[in-house]
């Protein structure tokens, strides 16, 4: 599989404008292009699918463990004729504290891929060459293949940055001028999301796409791509994720787990992996007419539309790999629960933009609510924790939660380690994961709600709520890395069935 890394020294470069312009303008050109953005992020993904027709992928070293950032690749990229990573943040940034872990650097080099470093060239000149140079020096099992300079402003300016580059011995691949009329907006988590700008998303992506033909060189880059060697790897497979023989080892790319402990004082019981129920995992296994993604399951409704845009395209993968059947529903749009529903899932996204709009939406809430009350067993996170709420910025929303959540100056972003406190649809206690906070609200909840995890690090605290079917809760997880969290799930919706 041909692929490019495409890295930047710093967030605010220019890999978004690049890494789209490039996946589109390789579309364009009748090839099969493979999205895939390394870290936890949901909105370039959008842009991503956009550009090329295809579900944008994340590669996240943290919370899916270095091995599985391989297999998950190639599960994305199969039938491609390229495949294009967007890193994050600068090349060498990952989790604080873990070194190269969850880099773009350290995807890079599991990928066995070719770095394109995109430079901000718009305040420097000579020095260009020297801070390439460092970048290139700085690890050399990181191959860095070339430069594409942006936001560069004259042909002056551009000869100058080429003749520094040539001293140093670095290719130039592509040269972009300043554009603003093809940045896309942003608000208060970054990029305005494809699905709440669909028609000017495809505009500017066609501008991106148009930019980057006019300014980079597209053979020289594919035939970087070309260079990069076979991967010694099989492709991630979700039927095989859920029911491996034998079960894989865990290997978290850093110094070894440490036994559970209880955060903030709760006695939480030992971790221990996840197990559905034999007669539904045996069922599974057995019916050609369940298992396997061909239905016959129970039906899941997964929220989607403008406000709930958060997704990782494996977790709709695994729960078809059950057995479920998974249908879309606009909780903007549409007043019903899907025919059948008997699981709810409700991801990431941005109530908080469409508060008055949602809470207008009194039948949704109500069906939302009752088949809470009954106890369907329902997967909030985020979003979704404050479309569960009693409010949303004083608007009323689903009131399944005993808690009204608003807005807030403070950004609440990382990684995190988590233990589940409570046994629930999602995972018994003791159950171990990793995820990722990305959030300006906070959310004030009544007394009585056991929590959904206890966070060991960066810091310890609890967070979420459990009650009846419901698990709610700001972490977002990527349950690629323990796959029997769908399983569990579908075990109960089928249950509720």
């Amino acid at each position: 599989m041909p692929r490019l890394v495409i890295a930047a020294p710093s967030s605010g470069s220019g890999k978004t404008t690049v890494a789209t312009g490039l996946m589109a303008a390789f579309s364009e050109r009748g090839l099969a292009v493979s999205p895939h953005k390394a870290g936890p992020d949901y909105i370039d993904p959008g842009y991503h699918a956009l550009a090329t027709g295809r579900p944008g992928r994340n590669l996240d070293s943290f919370m899916c463990g270095p091995e599985l950032v391989a297999p998950l690749f190639a599960h994305g990229s199969a039938g491609c004729d390229l495949a294009v990573v967007e890193g994050v943040m600068g090349l060498y940034d990952g989790a604080a504290g873990r070194g190269e872990l969850a880099s773009t650097a350290q995807v890079a080099k599991l990928l066995r891929a070719p770095v394109v470093l995109v430079v901000d060239a718009s305040s420097q000149s000579r020095s260009v060459a020297a801070l390439v140079h460092g970048f290139a020096s700085f690890d050399p099992q990181v191959r860095l293949g070339g430069v594409i300079l942006n936001k560069v402003g004259s042909d002056r300016h551009e000869v100058m940055l080429r003749e520094a580059l040539e001293e140093a011995g670095m290719p130039v691949l592509g040269v972009l001028r300043r554009a603003p009329q093809v940045a896309a907006p942003s608000r208060h988590l970054g990029l305005v999301p494809v699905a709440e700008r669909r028609r000017d998303a495809v505009a500017s992506v066609a501008a991106l796409a148009e930019q980057v033909r006019q300014g980079c060189d597209l053979d020289a880059l594919m035939a970087l791509a070309r260079t990069a060697p076979p991967l010694a790897c099989e492709a991630w497979a979700p039927y095989e994720a859920l029911f491996p023989h034998p079960a894989p080892s865990r290997n978290w790319g850093s110094a070894p787990d440490p036994a559970p402990q209880s955060p903030a004082g709760l006695d939480i019981a030992a971790a221990r992996h996840l197990s559905a129920r034999p007669a539904f995992e045996d069922r599974v296994r057995a019916e050609p007419g369940f298992g396997k993604g061909r239905g016959g399951g129970p039906v899941i409704a997964v929220a989607g539309g403008a406000a709930f845009t958060f997704s990782y395209a494996e977790h709709s993968e695994l729960l078809q790999a059950t057995g479920a059947e998974v249908v879309t529903f606009d909780p903007l749009r549409d007043t019903a629960l899907p025919d059948g529903t008997t699981g709810l899932v409700i991801g990431g996204g941005f109530p908080e933009v469409y508060a008055p709009e949602l809470s207008a939406n009194e039948p949704l809430r109500k069906a939302v609510a009752a088949f809470a009350a009954a106890g369907g067993p329902v997967a909030a996170e985020c979003a979704g924790l404050l479309y569960l709420a009693r409010s949303l910025d004083g608007k009323p929303m689903c009131g399944v939660l005993d808690a009204d959540a608003r807005m807030s100056e403070r950004l609440t972003l990382g990684y995190r380690e988590a233990v589940a406190v409570s046994d629930s649809v999602l995972a018994p206690a003791g159950t171990r994961l990793r995820g990722h906070e990305f959030h300006r609200t906070v959310i004030e909840p009544g007394a009585g709600t056991a929590p959904a995890w206890g966070f060991t690090h960066p810091e310890r605290r609890v967070e979420g709520f459990v009650e009846r079917g419901v698990h709610a809760s700001y972490l977002h997880t990527h349950w690629a890395a323990e796959p029997s969290v769908a399983l569990r799930f579908a075990e109960a919706a089928a249950a509720h069935r």
